[in-house]
């Protein structure tokens, strides 16, 4: 993505520049982004992916709300109550507020985390079919992953993810302004 645009221009950089750049200047970025955001909603998706780092299993855990913008990002290794736990946790600490509503899917993990927390004023709703919209934004890990020839570590995950994400969340202006001026 990054790549192409520079190459528009006639600047030509490969996706190890980028992955530097991202490195470098990308939790500088997510920072600020965050600081200046509104409130995200109040009902929160929250999903699982498993994600293959130098032939071992990670999960990637992601916490989406109902307008799409992803809260927050965690990878680990383990799919258990004290991973849901720890995902919460950290979730919780960065918005700074309960979720009206929580959707999953049916891992039990959740629920006995959620219970653990006493997040008793949280409706939580398990169902298979009600969680697409966390579901659907794995997409863009997934082609950054096939973009960068898979991921090498851990941390590589986590950085790459949560700066990109954070962006992801900044809505484009002209964009709006655009499809608003041409209803008129």
């Amino acid at each position: 993505m990054v790549e192409d645009m520079l190459a528009y221009h006639g600047i030509i950089v490969t996706h190890k520049k980028v992955y530097e750049w991202a490195e470098k200047f990308g939790r500088t970025y997510a920072n600020t982004i965050r600081r200046r955001s509104p409130r995200f909603g109040d009902k929160w998706h929250l999903d699982e992916c498993v994600i293959s780092i130098k032939g071992e299993h990670h999960i990637l855990w992601r916490a989406v709300d109902q307008d799409g913008f992803v809260l927050d990002v965690l990878i680990q290794t383990r799919r258990n109550t004290k991973a849901a736990k720890r995902f919460m946790r950290q979730l919780l600490s960065g918005q700074g507020y309960s979720a009206r509503v929580m959707v999953t899917d049916k891992l039990g993990s959740y629920g006995a985390a959620n219970k653990e927390l006493g997040l008793t004023s949280c409706d939580h709703r398990q169902h298979k079919g009600l969680k697409n919209r966390a579901e659907n934004s794995h997409q863009p890990i997934r082609r950054r992953e096939r973009v960068m020839k898979r991921f090498k570590s851990a941390r590589h995950i986590q950085v790459v993810s949560q700066s990109f994400e954070t962006c992801r969340n900044v809505p484009i202006f002209g964009h709006c302004y655009a499809a608003s001026s041409a209803k008129i």
